[in-house]
């Protein structure tokens, strides 16, 4: 089962974004990120944080409308995005986009990007989509499906990423390390419609440009 869950951070009402809603079972909003729904014509199924961005108003209505409302102290170790995305694993998710991860606070959305390591995810495939962009994370193999002329970014996370091989990609890897650090990684080309990546270990994060080239 699919679910969506919407952040409070920056949400253009794309073409891209709006598809994220199709099949999903639930829409999960973290606190503000209601807001975010609304723009995209979406009423969430829940709402979940301290709620101290959501306008009253919207509560009021979401609440009016069936929207389960699970709110948590502000004095808590998790970050509302956190919690949305522990609230769509308890129900069962078997797939997860994220929208609203980007844009305001850089720190906000560096920790956003960061979730995506949560060992709750694992087995998981969850991914953040963007206007412009589509960013998930590799563990052992992925495919990456586009278009001929897409670019694609492989990231080393929280150390190097070692023996990748790619198949797919204007500049392949061949059993070879991508090292914390160093930017090697950024602005490969999709070569065919599907690259497949596999690595003995570490994590990737892959980032995503369709229709865009480097």
């Amino acid at each position: 089962m699919k679910a969506l869950v919407i952040l409070n951070g920056e949400v253009q009402g794309s073409a891209r974004e709006r598809a994220q809603a199709r099949d999903a079972a639930w829409c999960i909003a973290a606190d503000g990120g209601a807001h975010n729904a609304r723009r995209l014509g979406l009423w969430p199924d829940v709402i979940v944080g301290d709620l101290d961005s959501v306008a009253g108003e919207l509560l009021a209505e979401l609440q009016a409308r069936g929207c389960q409302v699970i709110r948590h102290s502000p004095r808590k170790d998790e970050t509302d995005a956190e919690l949305a995305l522990l609230e769509a694993v308890r129900r069962g998710a078997t797939e997860i986009r994220i929208l609203g991860a980007l844009g305001g606070r850089f720190d906000h959305a560096l920790a956003n990007i960061l979730l995506l390591t949560m060992p709750g995810l694992q087995g998981i495939p969850t991914r953040i989509v963007t206007h412009e962009a589509m960013i998930s994370l590799i563990h052992g193999e992925a495919e990456i499906a586009g278009a001929i002329g897409d670019t694609v970014s492989l990231l080393p996370l929280g150390g190097d990423a070692v023996g990748i091989v790619t198949e797919g990609l204007e500049y392949p890897l061949r059993d070879e390390t991508l090292y914390l650090g160093p930017a090697r990684g950024v602005s490969n080309v999709l070569t065919a419609p599907v690259a497949r990546v596999r690595l003995r270990e570490g994590l990737l994060l892959a980032i995503h440009y369709p229709g865009r080239q480097s």
